[in-house]
């Protein structure tokens, strides 16, 4: 089978296709025809190994001082179930679903997982490119929506709102009957507008922390806003979510949870097959759709990569790994 793998850390050229043994599934295990996957800013970082400081070597430790542990980058799929282990009894062959990979290896023809990890059905209105684009944006927006317990009518800001986790953040958050702002780049704009953002904001033109206005939650996803003035852009009891935090960042937000009325939120997000077989029923009342921008083939993954390091990306960059059912 063809595998996407990469042996150093370094820049997208580093990504090699390659013929490699397909998988055999363990007693517990599925093994998964791969139809798709998708290149994250997640799997850019940790192909480049650029990460803060405070967290340099702890993961270096984890994944690799040297070279990477493991191989294969990739963490959401959707595929075809083609083989299962003798002590499955959650799946059978044949079912199409959508998965994430919790210690990556998406990037494959063939994957195998544990049964009674986060895999489901993969949604009957969604083909398997697009149903590849919602596992890590679903479960990291519903995670933190939930913590931030955001009510029907409450004001929630977006800050990053175009990117893989944004879209399914803004969608879910009009779901819950909240008024959605947006932050982003304008080219992503009219895409926002278009999957219910209620207000959208140009970053470059204007700066939310500075225009007067306050909100009930401010959801910002990359985590590299001025702390103090978000937080002094939240209404009374107001959640400041951090969705990639940084040291001083998460000590201050103790801080400020301790001694004031608001709450800074930055508990990292866990992902169920439960998770997904909710967000899955959601697809399928048509409350979220998938954003696509583009779709590489294997052969192109380094220009994939390259594509979301410029931070351009509206919604989710796939790699289609077959074409056939």
């Amino acid at each position: 089978m063809r595998t996407i793998v990469y042996t150093e850390y370094g820049p997208p050229d580093v990504l090699q296709l390659l013929g490699v043994e397909k998988p055999v599934p363990g007693d517990d295990e599925v093994l998964i025809r791969v139809h798709a996957a998708t290149v994250t800013a997640g799997d850019c970082e940790v192909r480049s190994f650029t990460f803060a400081a405070w967290l340099w070597l702890p993961l270096r430790i984890m994944m690799g001082v040297i070279k990477p542990k493991r191989q294969v980058l990739g963490q959401e799929i959707a595929g075809v179930i083609g083989a299962i282990g003798k002590d499955v009894t959650e799946f059978g062959v044949g079912d199409r679903v959508f998965a994430t990979c919790i210690r990556f290896g998406a990037y494959a023809e063939y994957l195998c997982l544990p049964s009674s990890g986060p895999i489901a059905i993969k949604p009957v209105n969604m083909s398997y490119e697009e149903a590849a684009t919602i596992p890590t944006g679903a479960y990291n927006a519903l995670h933190f929506l939930k913590r931030a317990a955001i009510q029907s009518g409450e004001k929630i800001l977006i800050n990053g709102a175009g990117g893989g986790i944004g879209v399914i953040a803004v969608q879910l958050a009009r779901y819950l009957g909240a008024h959605v702002t947006a932050v982003d780049s304008a080219e992503k704009l009219d895409m926002l507008h278009e999957i219910g953002a209620d207000r959208v904001i140009d970053y470059t033109q204007e700066d939310f922390t500075r225009n007067g206005e306050t909100y009930d939650v401010i959801f910002d996803i990359h985590g590299k806003s001025p702390f103090t003035r978000c937080v002094q852009s939240l209404s009374e009891n107001g959640r400041y979510i951090l969705g990639n935090p940084r040291l001083l960042p998460i000590l201050r937000g103790l801080w400020t949870s301790w001694t004031s009325s608001k709450k800074v939120i930055f508990a990292f997000a866990g992902v169920t097959a439960e998770v997904l077989d909710y967000v899955r029923q959601l697809i399928e009342a048509g409350e979220i759709k998938a954003i696509i921008d583009r779709v590489y083939p294997m052969e192109k993954i380094a220009e994939a990569h390259t594509y979301v390091e410029t931070g351009r990306k509206k919604g989710n960059v796939v790699i289609l790994i077959r074409q056939d059912d």
